[in-house]
């Protein structure tokens, strides 16, 4: 028997949680240093604009084909299959994954055909040359969505195993080729500009999103039917359906950066980009975590119809994904100027350019909470096998913000598209919460007075972090070079939020700290 396997099903969800966690803080790492050697290199503006543009059509095709949600739809489908009938449930996955290989192959054949007359439509706002060498671009990205889907259905399957190891791996390998590419195929002469990254998607792709898992779900025993029919395929399609039709706001909200910020101003992709990648971090390594390890765990309670634990564990979910990202949130929000410099700066990319991305930073962090409570609900609702009312709702916010982005960016820049992302995901999650009390209204007891004293807990040490960096800063940038001096505000700034945070937190909320220090204290145990 697997140590993971020895372990109690809040233990396992803790464990997956962490390994998942592990895996996006690196995965995020990697894109950071991704996106510096891109700014480095290219800067803000060029062909940086290209390269993030280049990926509108290829994530629409995967939010239309639902690829980011096979494995929620499928799991809890296979997973009951599986308990009953293993022939059925291997037939069942195969039908899924020969329609989802053939779905994606034909649509992405008919885009990439079609490409030079879209490719307008994606960035209204660039130039005829641009327009062209955003059509190159595409035409090498879009086949890796054909390595995503079916690669999607390998790791639902590891999911249903508990195998968590292999997925975790996937996002780490998708950005390793990517920065191999990137940089090795322009040094060789194989490739001019940004093409490197690009090809490195495609590698990726294939690797990281589709061989890897299919190898890691062949070891455990594949039995592949030749089945384009089964019985539950009609089921499959309703849950995914929603996902499909229903383009929610947090799907497309990179989206609607690239497209509407082409429309902002020149370089205003490149740096609403960088700022969202750093936003993204907290909300990947805390919320996503927590998102995919609970929901292998909430789809089994629900099946089971044990909602009084479901929203027991839906109540820890929120509450301790909350406790962990709000101090998270408030100390980058107070370091966004010395973070974004420190990651990006240098090359092509100017202090000038930090200077225009720090207030983008700054009011997308604000959402940052936000972000981590859609992502636990509608973990929630899905486990429910309900796709139907998240799509539901955030289409019908996009529906409603799409004149106001469209109108917004050009008439006030960047910092419209910023604030609108960051108002659009405040937004959603709030109707989430509202809809979602008919469901699982015990999971929200006390979390509104929960968020309010971790907002207020996190006031002072905020204040005092601002102070502390800068006060560092103006001490040292005449003695030390610019990212000494970035780095020094940080560690400066870091260590008086922590310390005012856990002088505050131990005297008002001592539960924080322990479930902060949870897992360094049990290392230290052992």
């Amino acid at each position: 028997m697997s140590f993971f396997a020895k372990l109690n099903a809040r233990q396992q969800m803790g464990m997956a949680a962490l390994i998942m966690g592990a895996s996006v803080l690196l995965s995020r790492f990697m894109g950071l240093f991704r996106d510096k050697v891109i700014s480095w290199q290219f800067g803000a503006g060029g062909e940086t604009d290209l390269y993030f543009a280049a990926f509108v059509l290829p994530d629409f095709l995967n939010y239309l084909l639902a690829g980011g949600y096979v494995s929620i739809t499928l799991i809890p489908l296979l997973a009951g299959l599986m308990e009953k009938d293993t022939d059925s449930a291997w037939r069942f996955f195969s039908a899924v994954f020969l329609w989802a290989s053939a779905s994606v192959a034909v649509l992405s054949l008919i885009l990439w055909i079609f490409a030079p007359h879209i490719v307008p439509y994606l960035a209204p706002g660039f130039t005829e040359e641009q327009l062209a060498r955003l059509t190159e671009f595409l035409r090498i990205i879009l086949p890796a969505q054909v390595c995503f889907l079916p690669g999607a259905c390998f790791t639902a399957l590891l999911y249903i195993r508990r195998q968590f190891a292999v997925p975790a791996l996937v996002p780490l390998m998708y950005n390793g080729m990517i920065l191999l590419c990137g940089a090795a195929l322009p040094y060789f002469g194989i490739a001019r500009g940004m093409e490197g990254f690009c090809w490195g998607v495609l590698l990726g792709a294939f690797l990281g999103s589709f061989y890897l898992p299919y190898r890691a779900a062949k070891s455990g025993g594949i039995c592949f039917v030749n089945a384009w029919k089964h019985p539950y395929l009609r089921r499959f399609l309703l849950l995914a359906l929603p996902l499909m039709l229903g383009q929610s706001i947090v799907v497309l909200d990179e989206q609607f950066i690239r497209v509407f910020g082409s429309m902002a101003g020149t370089g205003e992709v490149s740096l609403l980009s960088y700022a969202r990648r750093i936003m993204m971090v907290p909300v990947g390594v805390v919320a996503q975590a927590a998102g995919v390890a609970s929901f292998p765990f909430l789809a089994s309670l629900f099946a089971k119809n044990d909602m009084e634990n479901f929203c027991d564990t839906l109540h820890k979910a929120i509450k301790n994904t909350l406790i962990v990202v709000m101090p998270l949130t408030a100390y980058l929000v107070a370091a966004a100027m010395p973070v974004l410099g420190l990651i990006f700066e240098g090359g092509r990319f100017s202090p000038e350019d930090t200077l225009l991305a720090a207030p983008y930073l700054q009011i997308m962090l604000l959402a940052v909470p936000f972000w981590c409570l859609q992502q636990i609900l509608g973990r929630a609702f899905y486990a429910m096998e309900n796709t139907k009312t998240p799509a539901v709702v955030g289409t019908v916010i996009t529906v409603l913000l799409l004149p106001v982005y469209y109108f917004g960016a050009p008439a006030f820049g960047g910092a419209a598209v910023a604030f609108l992302t960051a108002f659009s995901v405040f937004l959603y999650a709030l109707v989430m919460l509202f809809v979602g009390r008919k469901y699982f209204l015990p999971a929200y007891q006390g979390m509104f007075c929960l968020f309010l004293k971790n907002v207020l807990l996190v006031c002072i040490p905020f204040c005092i972090s601002r102070y502390a960096g800068l006060y560092a800063e103006r001490a040292l940038q005449d003695v030390f070079s610019l990212l000494l001096v970035q780095l020094a505000h940080i560690c400066v700034s870091g260590l008086a939020f922590a310390a005012a945070y856990f002088v505050l937190a131990g005297l008002f909320m001592p539960e924080n700290i322990r479930l902060i220090l949870a897992p360094f204290l049990r290392r230290l145990k052992k």
